[in-house]
Formats: C-alpha cells, sequence, structure tokens
C-alpha cells in the first residue's frame, strides 16, 4: 500500500484553497483596500501637516511625511489655553453624555426584550416613532428655552442621550444572547428584575455595552450643530464646535487663536494640529473596546 506523507497532504490543501480563490474575491480586496485608503491617507496628510514647518506647508510639499519637522502648531495650541481647556470640558459632557445614554437604553431594551410585558408593541411603536419623525428645528429651540437649557451644559447632555437605534441593536443582542429559559430560572429562584439585570443581563451584555458606549462616545465628541444653536457662552462651547470655527476661519474663537499663535505658525499649520487635537483623544479609546466592537456589532446587528 502507498502512503502519502503529511507534508503533501498538506501542500495539496493549500494548493486546492489557491485554486478556490476567484476574481471576484481580489475585487473585492482591492474596493477595501481603496476604502480604506480614503479613510487612512486624509488623516496621514492632516498629521504630517501639522508636524512641517510653515514654508514646507505654504509651498504645498508636504504630501504624506512631514517636512522640517517641529512642534510649534501644538505648542501654541497649549500656550493660547483656549483649545486645552475645551478639551477638557468636552470630554467631561461626553462622558456624562455615554454614561446617561447607557442607562437609558439599557432601561429601554431590557423590558423590550423578555417576554411578559404588556404592552410591549406599542412601546416599542413609541419609541422607535422617534427615529423617523421629528418635530424640527424651531420646536426644539423652544423647548430647551422653556426648559432652561440654553447656554447650559445640559442642553448637550439630555436631549440626544436616548438614541432609538441603540436600543434596537441593544434589544436585539439581548434576545440573540440570553434565553427566555434563563429569566425562567431566575424567577424561580425568585430574583427580582432589577436583580436579574444586574446579576445576569449586564454581566452577558459586555460586548454590545462597550459598542453602544463607544457610539455615543463618538456621537457626541464629533457633534457641533446642537452647540451652535444653543450655546453662546464660550467657556460653554465643546471643541469640535471651536474647531469648525477655525477651519471655516470665521467666529472669533478663530480669530483670537490664530492672534495668539500668529507669531509661530500659519494657519493652515494650525488648523492640522487643530484637527489632529481633536482627533486622538477619540481614537485612543477604540483599542480598548476593539475586543467587545466587532462582536456587539455582529451580533447585535445581524440576530435578533
Amino acid at each position: 500500500m502507498t502512503t502519502i506523507h503529511p507534508q503533501a497532504n498538506k501542500k495539496a490543501s493549500i494548493f486546492r484553497g489557491v485554486n478556490r480563490v476567484r476574481i471576484s474575491d481580489f475585487v473585492i480586496a482591492f474596493i477595501i483596500l481603496l476604502l480604506s485608503l480614503t479613510c487612512i491617507l486624509p488623516f496621514i496628510h492632516v498629521a504630517a501637516k501639522s508636524l512641517s514647518s510653515n514654508t514646507a506647508v505654504l509651498s504645498k510639499s508636504v504630501y504624506l511625511w512631514p517636512k522640517d519637522l517641529t512642534l510649534d502648531a501644538y505648542k501654541a495650541i497649549f500656550a493660547d489655553g483656549q483649545l486645552t481647556y475645551s478639551l477638557g470640558y468636552t470630554i467631561v459632557v461626553t462622558v456624562l453624555f455615554t454614561a446617561i445614554g447607557m442607562v437609558v437604553t439599557t432601561f429601554a431594551a431590557y423590558p423590550l426584550a423578555i417576554s411578559g410585558l404588556k404592552g410591549k408593541p406599542v412601546f416599542a411603536f413609541i419609541l422607535m416613532f422617534t427615529m423617523y419623525f421629528s418635530a424640527g428645528l424651531i420646536p426644539e429651540y423652544l423647548l430647551m428655552k422653556d426648559l432652561g437649557l440654553l447656554n447650559t451644559m445640559w442642553v448637550l447632555v439630555l436631549p440626544l442621550s436616548f438614541s432609538p437605534y441603540n436600543m434596537l441593536i441593544m434589544r436585539s443582542f439581548l434576545r440573540a444572547t440570553i434565553p427566555d429559559s434563563l429569566y425562567e430560572a431566575a424567577n424561580l429562584d425568585g430574583a427580582t428584575y432589577m436583580q436579574i439585570l444586574t446579576k445576569i443581563v449586564l454581566p452577558l451584555s459586555k460586548s454590545i455595552i462597550a459598542t453602544l458606549s463607544l457610539f455615543y462616545a463618538v456621537g457626541r465628541w464629533n457633534a457641533y450643530a446642537d452647540a451652535q444653536y444653543y450655546i453662546t457662552t464660550k467657556r460653554l462651547q465643546p471643541l469640535q464646535y471651536l474647531l469648525s470655527n477655525m477651519v471655516l476661519n470665521s467666529g472669533a474663537d478663530a480669530i483670537s487663536l490664530s492672534e495668539a499663535a500668529a507669531q509661530t505658525s500659519t494657519p493652515e499649520v494650525l488648523q492640522a494640529a487643530a484637527i489632529m487635537f481633536a482627533t486622538l483623544p477619540i481614537i485612543m479609546v477604540y483599542p480598548f473596546v476593539q475586543k467587545y466592537f466587532v462582536k456587539g456589532v455582529m451580533v447585535g446587528a445581524v440576530k435578533g
């Protein structure tokens, strides 16, 4: 009897795998590569400009690598103090917004994910209705004014702290991950609904909690339109609002920052440094939640 060496079997399986690769796979990989480059290359270009000298940037010779490496733009930002204060303020707003948003989302999704809740379709419809229809900007402004939230930090935290979309994802995750038999067993042991939530549901939902927390944090960190509508006090303006004024080269905030740094950096270099200054903090959060992020998105969005 002829015996086949294990190494030969391994090589044969590799060749069979190569033969199964189709042209469409290369096309898909090429498209994904292009889409990835459209996200990465602009970020690298801005980072290179922020670390380059004024002469190199003004001559349009900086692309993906800094020329005449310098940190003058970042020194000017920290010396001005306006963006650094706004950074700390925005971090506080983002943390509060994310914490409140997750509490509200959890308490909305948990009852809709378990069986036995009377009127569950009605409650689900009321919550999901707000995702498709809005009163409009003027009624919202009048509401914020009547509630006394104008020119306060809470106007950036409370109005958008509940997201029907995030609630739908979390409800789908709970339905797909935690079986009804587990709820029934806990009820038979005498556990209350709050005990089930804190001792069973939340420990088994770390992935979706991390995913939705990232959604809330990124959404609040990048938002600035509500600050334009509801806030006129400078010390209550978030970082992205100041950055928007600076990039558009309009508003008193952009002028004061540019004047403070006029001796060391040009506006174009300062804008690039400010963009990096506002982007890096939220990017640094992602590696800590990456392992939960992928699992939470796949289970919460596909199943249910």
